[in-house]
């Protein structure tokens, strides 16, 4: 009944400590596993399924990226990315991977991302019984005095296995003879020191020599062996032995000492005499390698000193056994144990390891995203081996300690801006607690990826097109450029030019744009006379995904060409030719005004005004013709030897870079001055008539051409003051009456300032409704001053010139 109760009781244990351990597991992000594996098995043999362990889906090993990370040095082992299976790789040889070590373990780090996970295997290597003991040396001599009592004992030369546990040496046999029989005491760490005891006396003279054969055997299945020939010889009296002050030597070191420094001094006596007490000290021939390489002992003083490198992390622990020997002969020795202990200074800097997942971290990436694993190792022991990790500050990174120690995650802290910062170098600095502390650097380059998060810019909205008329279509007029501050392929823009309702002023369907370079080019040719401003807008798209835009309005103005040939309205004939007559009597004084030629031009400023000059006249002195007014005066008066008809020719040119003209012909006859005044009425009564219609006809065309000026004007000015509060300032009427032959007037555009500029305004002078915008009347000075009369319809050949900022900007 009790041992049923016990049972359920272990029972029960077990279920609570299989709960608590899968609740940890649950909680946490990694595992560990541990698996065993005998050494020297064949290479690709199965060490288990890590996969099928862990629980994890076989067909996302691949795509999650399932691998070793990390491990102890040269391990012999590898993963199977398809199935999740941990294999053997390499020979695996326990005592050249743990030498010196009970339990040979390697550790072993697995990754596997989306979402990212680490997890632990540890894998014991146990041993199997490959190896034989084997002695130091294959024959052993001994010189024992023949006076040796009974019961006297020597230490022989203990055998070694590199096997452990079990299969190392075990246990020692001796050949059989009658003078000697084997003893085995314990050395301590599982080390069996063979010790040969006298038990009958020798006789040199029956026995000079022995001959023994000492055999090692392990505690393998089937046991290996080692075997090693004892050769005695018997030699006369030397019956005292050295004695140490001492059966065991301590002393404690640190590390790094310099070499040649005396650590320890044994001390042995003999109560002998001359050779017979002259001891010799030197360590016995069994001891480990790294004993010898690392200090030496005097032979005669028993002094030990630092011969090599005293590294802590190396050996902890120096055991070596020092034999001091008389010099008699036979000489006679004795043991004593030496134990080395070093203590650890902070000497090794920490080792920081980076796995990294990715370089390139998009710009947009939430913070946290992880960025790399780090972790960290010092190879010192307590507070010198801890460690703290700590990045620059400024940077919009953080190290997350894992929980594992000395782990850490690479994140991000904020957000990223590839237009500020496209690179970073991350320096990560690890240091130890020690004393003075310790510390190592690495640096992770991060360069930030671009996403098409920036649309295409203008440098200038609204922009302003300045164009003269008459292009020729098809022909590129201007070209616009958007920056955009993504790289690659989110900064390739494409032009296109909106569309709009046909309204009036809307230039988009008679212009075309190249969606790559942005070359404007217009579709037909534009004419002042026209339309002299203009509106379209343009559209830019990156090629990014998605895409984005932005478009930019481009107001067009249209600027004047001398075009237009100048028209002549007074004197025209009944088949249309400018040609006329004049009569007047022939007993009119000088300045006497015969009549008046009048012209226009369609095109303004500079361009529409003209110029009056005498081509041909039949007498020079009789005749002079207002270069501006187009008046013709007489010079003189009549005399008797004058031509009664006179021919005038006149030439009315404007003022264009290539000046363009007309010719008008004046006839004038010299009448007495009885049939000038009979003739008077009949004329005058045609040309009150003809005048009329011609007057009718000119207001009319000029008054539409003025009122399609002005409505251009008010657009113009409505638009301006849409863009800036200054609207009050922007016409600011300058009437210069400074003797020139020019008048301005000044307005703003925005930041610019234009200024119409035409001939000089006489004051008084009037612009006449209907005349386009381009005509001035001037009054006849010279008419009011003789004769007070003012010449009826007379019209200036005046122009006014719209000049761009490029040109005539103030």
């Amino acid at each position: 009944m009790g041992d049923a109760r016990q049972r359920r009781k272990s029972e029960s244990w077990w279920i609570v400590l299989c709960l608590l351990f899968l609740l940890s597991v649950g909680r946490q992000v990694s595992a560990q596993i541990r698996y065993s594996v005998p050494e020297e098995v064949k290479e690709g043999s199965v060490v288990g399924n890590i996969a099928k362990d862990l629980g994890l889906d076989v067909s996302t090993l691949v795509n999650r990226r399932f691998r070793i990370v990390s491990g102890s040095k040269d391990a012999p082992f590898q993963v199977n990315q398809n199935n999740g299976i941990l294999y053997i790789q390499n020979r695996i040889d326990r005592e050249e991977l743990c030498a010196d070590n009970d339990v040979c373990q390697v550790n072993l780090k697995i990754a596997i991302e989306n979402p990212l996970e680490i997890h632990y295997v540890g894998i014991e290597v146990t041993d199997i019984n490959d190896h034989a003991p084997v002695f130091p040396e294959k024959e052993h001599i001994l010189k024992i005095a023949e006076n040796t009592l009974t019961g006297a004992d020597f230490q022989l030369l203990a055998a070694r296995d590199p096997d452990s546990g079990g299969n190392s040496v075990r246990t020692y046999k001796l050949s059989h003879n009658e003078h000697f029989e084997l003893e085995i005491r314990d050395g301590g760490e599982d080390n069996k020191i063979p010790i040969l005891k006298l038990q009958r006396p020798l006789d040199r003279e029956r026995h000079s020599k022995h001959q023994l054969v000492l055999t090692a055997l392990d505690g393998g299945n089937p046991p290996r062996s080692g075997v090693m020939n004892i050769t005695i010889t018997v030699i006369d009296i030397n019956d005292n032995r050295p004695v140490f002050s001492k059966d065991v030597y301590s002393v404690t070191i640190t590390e790094n000492l310099p070499i040649g420094n005396v650590i320890l001094q044994v001390n042995a006596t003999d109560a002998d005499l001359g050779l017979n007490g002259d001891i010799l000290y030197s360590f016995v021939s069994n001891l480990k390698r790294k004993v010898y390489d690392t200090f030496e002992i005097d032979r005669k003083t028993g002094e030990i000193r630092v011969i090599g490198v005293v590294d802590y992390e190396e050996t902890e622990v120096y055991r070596a056994d020092v034999t001091a020997s008389d010099s008699a002969e036979p000489p006679m020795a004795t043991n004593c144990r030496v134990i080395i202990k070093v203590t650890d200074i902070n000497d090794n800097t920490p080792e920081i390891e980076v796995t990294s997942l990715s370089n390139l971290v998009p710009e947009d990436s939430k913070p946290g995203t992880v960025i790399s694993l780090i972790s960290v190792t010092d190879k010192d022991s307590g507070v010198n081996g801890k460690i703290v990790c700590r990045l620059p500050e400024g940077a919009p990174f953080e190290l997350k300690p894992s929980f594992q120690e000395n782990m850490y995650s690479l994140v991000t802290q904020g957000t990223l801006d590839r237009e500020l910062v496209t690179h970073y170098d991350i320096t990560i600095t690890a240091t130890d607690l020690g004393q003075p502390p310790l510390s190592s650097v690495k640096t992770l380059s991060v360069d930030v990826s671009d996403v098409n998060d920036n649309s295409p810019e203008f440098p200038q909205n609204p922009l302003e097109l300045f164009l003269f008329e008459n292009n020729p279509p098809g022909a590129s007029i201007f070209a616009v450029s958007a920056l955009d501050k993504d790289i690659n392929g989110n900064a390739v823009i494409s032009y296109h030019i909106i569309r709009g309702d046909g309204t009036k002023g809307d230039m988009a369907s008679f212009l075309n744009v190249h969606s790559e370079t942005g070359a404007i080019y217009a579709l037909k040719s534009f004419d002042f006379e026209t339309m002299k401003t203009g509106q379209f807008h343009l559209l830019a798209t990156d090629s990014g995904s998605p895409s984005l835009s932005s478009n930019v309005t481009v107001n067009v103005f249209i600027l004047d060409q001398n075009d237009n040939v100048p028209v002549i309205l007074y004197p025209v004939s009944a088949n249309g030719s400018a040609e006329g007559v004049e009569e007047i009597p022939r007993n009119v004084n000088a300045g006497h005004l015969v009549t008046k030629v009048r012209a226009y031009d369609a095109d303004i400023g500079y361009n529409g005004w003209l110029l009056f000059s005498l081509q041909e006249v039949s007498e020079h002195s009789l005749f002079g013709l207002d270069r501006y007014t187009g008046q013709i005066r007489t010079l003189r008066s009549f005399t008797e030897t004058d031509e009664a008809q006179q021919k005038l020719v006149i030439l009315v040119k404007d003022n264009g870079n290539v000046s363009l003209s007309a010719t008008a012909t004046v006839i004038v006859k010299v009448v007495e001055p009885k049939e000038a005044f009979a003739a008077s009425d009949v004329k005058n009564a045609v040309k009150d008539e003809e005048e009329n219609n011609v007057t009718f006809y000119l207001i009319i065309t000029l008054g539409s051409v003025s009122v399609l000026f002005l409505i251009s004007i008010i657009v113009l000015i409505v638009m301006q003051c849409s863009k800036s509060t200054d609207c009050s300032s922007k016409y600011l009427q300058d009437a210069n009456y400074d003797g020139t032959l020019c008048h301005s007037i000044q307005y703003r555009s925005g930041d610019k300032r234009y200024m119409l500029v035409g001939p000089r305004m006489s004051i008084g002078s009037t612009i006449v409704p209907g005349s386009n915008g381009n005509t001035l009347v001037i009054p006849d000075r010279r008419s009011r001053r003789d004769s007070g009369e003012t010449p009826k319809g007379a019209l200036a050949g005046t122009t006014r010139c719209v000049v761009p900022h490029m040109l005539c900007s103030i």
